[in-house]
């Protein structure tokens, strides 16, 4: 009796742990969860709450239109509340719920979590851009902006093209964001003909920017950018106005959206600001890029009554990106989703990806745009102009 007893509950256990499918096979009806962990309070709250609008926002286009694969997707959403710890106590909760993870905005957050992401062989979708996450490859993550080296490389590009070769740079020391846009620009300045003539550390609360000036002003540079996330770019754009510094003022994506626009206001008048093309669609060659990116901002203004930040358009892009793997793969098995994603070709407001085996970012710098703020709004330089047919073919 009681050997007849285990094999039942043996085949029981047995029979549970196919229904449950832990790699996402044998799941039936059930939604097709997707986690994600956002700085929704805190230092970053302003990017994260952009990043979930815009994620809930493609779920809701997806289930319209009949889900994936003909099951409902859910979003399963986590506070990192701006902090890596909590990133991680987030992720750890809801690892065994979800098949796919969007991971935080914040880079130093999700440097903490990719590991557990790789240990559970978990897809997860960063929207925070430090190269470290990719930088050696790791299977199971991906990262959906361009990443700081990138924009590093396609401001150097501008600067060679526009005959800037002396250039001062301030970065945050405690961003991993930043920190990666410094090294992208040491690592490639010689490859383009630029000296980088001073090269100084703020730290996140810094709030006299003076100093900096004094020793850009002094290094003879034709050009000063500086690497920054939240509130320090506000308050080094006032600060730069008012300081009559004499060189153009150059900063990255962290800053192309009204959350810098707005607060930063009259003094962000013909700054010199890095963006996603997402973010100048409307003054892209006509195509299905310009199309892909048009059809987010109607959607998008019909709802927040502004257009999709660089932040948003990264949210929908990774959920377009999730759901194009598991079409390909025609399963929501993760490690075949995985597969697929390391594969996928995909236009998106962001660009068109072309993840592979060794690029885990699967964008070209061609997807960068350099703008010039006039009028409170992004507006491409003569120079990207001539750069979109690129990023077009």
């Amino acid at each position: 009796m009681r050997r007849s007893v285990s094999v039942s509950v043996l085949l029981a256990v047995v029979l549970a742990t196919v229904g449950c499918g832990d790699d996402g096979e044998g799941d039936g009806d059930r939604p097709y969860r997707i986690g994600m962990i956002a700085p929704l309070t805190g230092g970053y709250e302003s990017l994260g709450r952009d990043h979930k609008k815009a994620v809930e926002l493609a779920v809701e286009e997806i289930n319209t239109a009949g889900g994936l694969l003909g099951r409902p997707v859910e979003l399963v959403v986590r506070d990192d509340r701006s902090q890596p710890d909590q990133s991680v106590l987030s992720f750890n909760e809801i690892k065994g719920d979800v098949d796919v993870v969007i991971g935080s905005a914040f880079s130093n957050s999700a440097l903490q979590t990719i590991p557990l992401a790789e240990d559970a062989r978990l897809p997860y979708l960063s929207l925070a851009p430090a190269d470290e996450q990719v930088k050696p490859i790791r299977p199971y993550t991906f990262v959906v902006p361009a990443v700081s080296s990138q924009y590093a490389d396609r401001l150097l590009q501008y600067f060679q093209a526009t005959g800037v070769s002396r250039v001062a740079v301030a970065y945050d020391g405690r961003s991993s964001y930043a920190t990666a846009g410094l090294t992208g620009m040491q690592d490639k300045a010689g490859y383009y003909g630029v000296t980088l003539v001073a090269q100084e550390e703020f730290q996140t609360a810094t709030t006299d920017f003076a100093p900096i000036f004094a020793k850009v002003r002094s290094s003879g540079a034709q050009a000063f950018t500086v690497w920054a996330t939240g509130p320090p770019a506000v308050t080094v754009t006032k600060q730069y106005a008012a300081s009559r510094l004499g060189v153009p003022l150059v900063l990255t994506a962290a800053q192309a959206s009204r959350l810098f626009l707005e607060p930063a206001g009259a003094a962000a008048e013909g700054v010199t600001i890095a963006s996603s093309i997402g973010v100048v669609g409307a003054y892209l060659p006509d195509g299905e890029q310009k199309e892909v990116i048009g059809s987010l901002s109607r959607s998008f203004r019909a709802l927040y009554k502004y257009a999709p930040p660089q932040f948003a358009q990264d949210g929908y892009s990774a959920v377009q990106l999730i759901a194009a793997a598991v079409r390909q793969a025609k399963t929501t098995n993760r490690t075949k989703v995985r597969d697929t994603l390391e594969n996928i070709r995909l236009v998106t407001p962001n660009g068109a990806y072309a993840y592979s085996r060794t690029d885990h970012t699967g964008l070209t710098t061609d997807f960068i745009s350099v703008n010039k703020v006039d009028g409170g709004t992004l507006i491409p330089t003569d120079w990207a102009r001539q750069q979109f047919p690129a990023a077009m073919r």
